[in-house]
């Protein structure tokens, strides 16, 4: 049995150590300029943060696919046609705060050693939310968000220097469909390859 144990974790190394090349992995952290549109939030962009880790996976000498795995705060403040169509008061809907696990897969296309454009799918899971910020026992806010992003990204030996728009596309409204509720992004940030 030991002999089996020692024969598979040779055998990965031995996978791994000449996949080495074409695989990398790091971790993230950022800066978010948000907002929620829709009449019921504030015409305006807000910071946040993000972070998190990435893959790289090379599949050819042009293109990469980049799985990451990112924790995105969301910070948005109500207009007053918020507290005009739900009917609450001020003190109850001021100040939101949102929390996501967001899973973005992304395909990089290399433009030259230095820049690439990453352009792909994000899936949001809501973690939390403001726990006052409910209407008749429901949360406001559904748990998922669908996005797409792209953006550019400057390679510099292990450090990556990226700057995204995330566009989200669905109704983030979970209360009604009186207003549409939806997500953007600008995000900012560095990344460094580890592995």
């Amino acid at each position: 049995m030991k002999k089996i144990i020692i024969i598979v974790a040779a055998f990965f190394v031995v996978i791994v150590q000449t996949n080495a090349q074409n695989f990398k992995a790091g971790i993230k952290l950022g800066t978010n300029v948000n907002k929620i549109t829709g009449k019921s939030f504030k015409e305006q962009f807000t910071y946040g943060y993000h972070v998190g880790a990435f893959t790289e996976i090379k599949l050819s000498n042009k293109f990469y696919l980049q799985p990451e795995v990112i924790f995105n705060q969301i910070n948005a403040d109500t207009s007053s046609d918020f507290k005009k169509l739900y009917n609450v008061t001020a003190s109850t809907v001021s100040g939101i705060k949102l929390n996501y696990l967001s899973i973005p897969i992304l395909l990089q296309l290399k433009i030259n050693k230095f820049l690439s454009i990453n352009v792909g799918p994000q899936f949001g899971i809501l973690i939390n939310q403001n726990n006052s910020f409910l209407q008749n026992g429901k949360d406001a806010f559904k748990q998922g968000d669908f996005s797409m992003l792209g953006g550019v990204q400057l390679k510099f030996a292990g450090i990556r220097v990226y700057g995204r728009y995330v566009v989200g596309l669905q109704n983030l409204n979970d209360i009604d469909n009186q207003d549409k509720w939806k997500n953007q992004s600008i995000q900012i940030g560095v990344g460094l390859a580890i592995l």
